[in-house]
């Protein structure tokens, strides 16, 4: 794909610097619907194939960088075969990010939740704007976090602050992920957490790119062998909790702004 079939992202380069914007003109959330999924699906392997830039920034809009699934798109998951196809995209999407030969910066300028967090946290740099916020909330809809928050989050804070996080779907501002080492950096606003970006993937850019790509890639294999089984077994099982009453449940109490009564059902 060339950056001319993507509708929700922009392209545009800074020198060495590949700079790609999320940007959903008609949604300032960012959330993922079918299409919104078909393009992040898609820009990992547009990136695997950029030969021109030396670092990528990843970047969204100042209201958010992806606030997650968009409700309205769920209901398309009971379709017959529409949750095993969208189970091979996730997976691929996922692994296709971490297989991106660049230096990956990600500047969370807004918002970041569920999938919108998990791809922000698998990138190599991630600075964040204090008027951002980072969460997984899938348990609140009462469906697993299965699109790489049972990766990410472990693997930056360790099995029991991760679930801290993913067991309440609690979200977290920049300041605090700083300091528990969640992201690399905090910034005040998104103008400055965007300009933190740009200086993190111009420096990356400057260094050997085989000796960058090449630690790149060996820590990467450590992270893939570390969440090979884990991630297959969180995908599955957040497609099964997407036929539960317990997320039928979820949807219709936030379509009538009431809290949800789970029954474990």
């Amino acid at each position: 794909m060339t950056s001319d079939d993507f509708e929700y992202l922009r392209f545009e380069y800074d020198e060495d610097v590949l700079i790609v914007t999320i940007d959903k003109v008609d949604d300032p959330l960012n959330k993922v619907d079918d299409q919104m999924h078909h393009e992040l699906t898609n820009l990992f392997p547009r990136l695997q194939a950029e030969r021109s830039a030396r670092a990528v920034l990843l970047t969204g809009t100042e209201s958010a960088f992806s606030a997650g699934g968009d409700f309205a798109w769920f209901p398309e998951f009971q379709e017959p075969g529409f949750a095993a196809n969208l189970r091979l995209d996730g997976k691929s999407l996922i692994w296709d990010l971490l297989d991106v030969h660049l230096p990956v910066v990600c500047a969370v300028t807004g918002h970041a939740m569920g999938l919108g967090a998990s791809i922000a946290l698998l990138c190599d740099v991630v600075v964040m704007s204090e008027t951002a916020r980072l969460g997984d909330p899938h348990v609140r809809v009462g469906i697993v976090a299965g699109d790489g928050g049972t990766i990410a989050w472990p693997l930056a804070l360790g099995p029991v602050l991760a679930k801290r996080f993913l067991l309440t779907g609690d979200a977290i501002g920049a300041e605090e992920a700083a300091r528990l080492g969640l992201i690399t950096e905090s910034t005040p606003d998104a103008e400055t957490c965007r300009a933190a970006g740009l200086t993190w993937a111009r420096r990356l850019a400057a260094g050997a790119p085989q000796a960058v790509q090449y630690t790149k890639q060996a820590v990467n294999a450590w992270i893939k062998q570390t969440m090979g089984s884990s991630f297959d077994l969180s995908t599955a099982l957040e497609m099964l909790t997407f036929t539960s009453e317990d997320h039928a449940e979820a949807l219709a109490a936030l379509a009538e702004k009431r809290e949800p009564r789970f029954t474990g059902r």
